[in-house]
């Protein structure tokens, strides 16, 4: 049983390296910035005594995530962990601006090599979690809930698809596109066919989907319609094929071009802008399929869909009803910083930050792996 599941049953309070599989070269110093190391040395041999408070903290509202991940971290590499203090909200929990997340309390030369790399863990953990609950906001403001599938694969290095992807789980997304990014937290990865599939099969998308829906037939059958750049004659064809078994139909057109559609009809064309996966090609999608009777196809859409997009979608009652997005989830705007702001008990930190108790703090149990 994946912890994920313990951890959702209340076996366990927090998720540990066991989902984590930290990189052994931590314990070495080898991601962290050469000064904390130097630091390390300082505190051992001059002040083997001290005691300090480390306290971490951004200047957003956001969905936090990474709190287990960066106690887990504790927990496996820090000097003697059993005998740190440790107090910290948990993932998915919203946060304000300056809002302390996270302390910990203990001889220094036991963590402060690590402050560094939980910075960079909350930055980019709270970061793809908070991008991802404000899409899956956006899909919901026209009252009901669209969902979103999170596509993120490609716009990253792929070391990062797991904890992006249990992120992404933590803002919301409850469909993913590849088994790494669902690795932390159960499922496995989803999708139907790339462009890549079609042009094997020159185009004929009929062609295309015919052999998906004999190879995986347990499988829901989405087409893929924008190859040909004319989704409504695509999206028609697969559906006369198909009938019931056509469950819905994918649009990615590139914002570089005009759907055939468009040239075949200039007399709605003037008032907006044509390119691309656009509203007025989906009002015209979705009428064409329900005119002959294919009400039952949903529409799905992705390439370059975002928070803003998507709300000004949802906000003239486009019909969609998926999104799937990528990049716009995997950008970093958050940034987490550790203060130390206790000294052996007593007030002591840089000019402009001071200790910041947070009463919705928890108290974190030693889990030892």
């Amino acid at each position: 049983m994946k912890e994920i599941s313990q951890k959702l049953q209340g076996k366990i309070n927090r998720l540990t390296n066991k989902t984590f599989k930290f990189d052994e070269r931590i314990r070495e110093g080898w991601f962290s910035a050469v000064y904390f190391l130097k630091t390390k040395e300082i505190a051992e041999n001059k002040l083997p005594d001290n005691s300090v408070t480390m306290q971490f903290f951004q200047k957003e509202n956001a969905v936090l995530c990474g709190t287990d991940e960066a106690i887990a971290l504790l927990h496996t590499f820090a000097k003697e962990p059993e005998t740190l203090e440790i107090h910290s909200l948990k993932d998915g929990d919203k946060i304000s601006p300056f809002e302390t997340v996270l302390t910990i309390t203990g001889a220094y030369q036991q963590f402060g090599f690590l402050e560094g790399i939980i910075d960079g863990i909350l930055a980019r953990r709270t970061s793809v979690a908070t991008n991802v609950y404000n899409v899956v906001k956006a899909g919901r403001t026209s009252g009901k809930q669209k969902p979103v599938i999170f596509m993120g694969d490609r716009d990253d290095h792929y070391t990062q698809q797991a904890g992006d992807g249990y992120a992404a789980f933590i803002g919301g997304s409850s469909a993913q596109a590849t088994h790494a990014m669902n690795e932390w937290w159960g499922k496995e990865g989803m999708g139907t066919m790339p462009h890549a599939m079609i042009q094997m099969f020159r185009g004929d998308i009929v062609a295309a989907s015919k052999a998906y829906h004999e190879m995986y037939p347990n499988d829901d059958l989405v087409a893929l319609v924008d190859y040909n750049n004319d989704v409504i004659t695509d999206s028609l064809k697969v559906a006369h094929e198909f009938g019931r078994d056509l469950k819905g139909v994918r649009l990615d057109t590139s914002r570089t071009l005009v759907d055939k559609y468009f040239l075949r009809n200039h007399h709605v064309m003037g008032t907006f802008d044509p390119r691309g996966v656009n509203p007025e090609l989906i009002f015209a999608l979705r009428k064409a399929l329900d005119d002959e009777g294919f009400d039952y196809v949903k529409i799905m859409v992705s390439g370059g869909f975002t928070e803003e997009r998507i709300t000004s979608f949802e906000k003239n009652g486009v019909p969609v009803d998926l999104y799937g997005v990528g990049g716009s989830l995997l950008k970093i705007n958050i940034g987490f910083t550790g203060d130390n702001v206790l000294l052996n008990g007593t007030p002591e930190a840089k000019e402009g930050r001071r200790y910041r108790p947070n009463p919705r703090l928890e108290k974190v149990e030693f889990q030892e792996i």
